[in-house]
């Protein structure tokens, strides 16, 4: 039985400086404690959040301790580059990146990224995302350069990679009766190339307050001049709102090539003030 504790102290202030334009910023730190059964595993104390932000309506930039994700998929995620969303996890928090952040807006219905990273070295790698909204579906396509040489584990498969490397990927995601969209990238540093595409569907059943349902599945190749190696997971989502304060989740994952299955049930609840 594992359990975890964690309290996030937050403060945040804006000042808006003039009609449609706003300085903001936030800090918070994480103290948190995860106990197996009666012993305790793991505990940190250390800042979550420190960021600055000015902002207006065609322009948003960021500097600071911060969170940057993107993505459709929701469990087999090969764009969790700099994040550490995991679903069973009922918060939903994710580990911040130091970085500068620029979004600019030059319509409704496209964003352009750019960002400068420093990591634990103290090495910047940059990149950059565009999303496009169109009728047919909402596209993103996305670069990232890291000439870092120490060994990382990226993504939430923590797949190992040492050395400077680059990184692609292309993401999709259309909302109709059935909700579809994938995730490609491709990760390619030295002789070694890995490919990771992710396809997936969601639909509410139309029972009760509506069930959520969904499913992803994730191929992973890794090629490099003498072999290919490969690995292909599937996994299941059901999601059950109980009245206004509780909520079921069943995820069921299957790793085609070990042949198992990873079963996980969470149930919680939320008490605000209504």
């Amino acid at each position: 039985f594992k359990s975890q504790l964690d309290y996030i102290p937050t403060l945040s202030a804006y000042y808006e400086l003039s009609r449609g334009k706003m300085v903001d910023l936030e800090w918070a730190y994480r103290f948190g404690r995860s106990y197996i059964g009666d012993s305790l595993e793991e505990h940190y104390e250390k800042p979550y959040r420190g960021w600055l932000r000015y902002s207006t309506k065609d322009i948003e930039a960021r500097i600071g301790l911060q969170k940057i994700s993107f993505g459709p998929t929701r469990i087999l995620r090969p764009l969790a580059w700099f994040d550490t969303i995991n679903p069973e996890d009922p918060t939903g928090q994710t580990e911040g990146v130091e970085a500068f952040r620029l979004r600019f807006f030059p319509s409704n219905s496209l964003a352009l990224w750019t960002w400068i990273m420093k990591d634990v070295s103290d090495t910047l790698s940059y990149g950059g995302r565009g999303e496009l909204s169109t009728s047919l579906g909402e596209w993103g396509l996305t670069y990232h350069q890291d000439p870092s040489k120490s060994l990382q584990m990226i993504g939430q498969s923590n797949i190992p990679v040492s050395g400077p490397h680059n990184r692609l990927a292309i993401d999709y995601r259309y909302d109709g009766f059935i909700g579809l969209w994938n995730e490609s990238a491709m990760i390619k540093y030295d002789r070694l190339e890995l490919d990771m595409i992710t396809v997936g569907a969601d639909y509410t059943l139309p029972i009760s307050n509506g069930i959520p349902i969904m499913t992803e599945s994730m191929y992973i190749s890794s090629k490099d001049n003498t072999s290919t190696s490969s690995k292909t997971f599937t996994s299941f989502m059901v999601s059950v709102p109980i009245g206004m304060v509780h909520y079921a989740m069943f995820i069921s994952q299957l790793d085609w090539d070990e042949k198992r299955t990873y079963n996980y049930l969470r149930w919680s609840s939320t008490y605000d003030q209504y």
